[in-house]
């Protein structure tokens, strides 16, 4: 079966420029929020079909960067997201839009993700879920690491986004 009807991904230009008055972080946060009111709010196999891979690599950071800002990489793999972020091309598509250092930063991560994702994924209760951090203090140079970096990073993905903007959405008239 053909991929034949790509999802239209619409901002406006009125919406586009507020944000970008505002900073990069409601200029980065335009065009998730778009791309998920284009697929109804939920990725799913079916919908990931029909984005392209910048719109499905954005969809990829803001949900890293919502977990990861809340609970740390333990928070990210408990809520299911481990594999997506792990085991597909998202590391790679984040160095081949600039984030060298990024890239990097997953690919160290990763292996203790490979290390502990089934005990991550497996149901615990909030007690056991608590217990984790302790039990996995290698995430913690992760998480601190993801905070002092999410600024600079954040503006990279900004500036790609920025000189690749028909990649994410069409620009439409107020």
């Amino acid at each position: 079966m053909e991929n034949d009807k790509m999802i239209t991904v619409t901002v406006s230009d009125a919406a586009l420029r507020k944000a970008a008055e505002a900073g990069m972080d409601e200029f980065v946060k335009t065009f998730e929020e778009a791309i998920k009111q284009a697929i109804g709010g939920q990725l799913t196999s079916e919908n990931m079909a029909h984005l392209n891979a910048d719109q499905i690599t954005l969809l990829g950071w803001s949900y890293l960067h919502e977990e990861v800002s809340d609970g740390g990489y333990v928070q990210l793999i408990y809520n299911g997201l481990g594999a997506f972020i792990f085991k597909n091309p998202f590391a790679r598509m984040m160095r081949e839009w600039g984030l060298q250092d990024f890239y990097l930063h997953l690919q160290r991560c990763k292996k203790w993700y490979t290390k502990y994702h089934e005990q991550l994924e497996r149901e615990m209760s909030d007690e056991e879920f608590m217990a984790v951090y302790e039990q996995m203090p290698e995430f913690d140079d992760f998480d601190d690491d993801f905070v002092v970096n999410e600024e600079k990073w954040t503006a990279q993905i900004a500036a790609y986004i920025d000189d690749h903007i028909s990649d994410f959405a069409q620009i439409t008239e107020p």
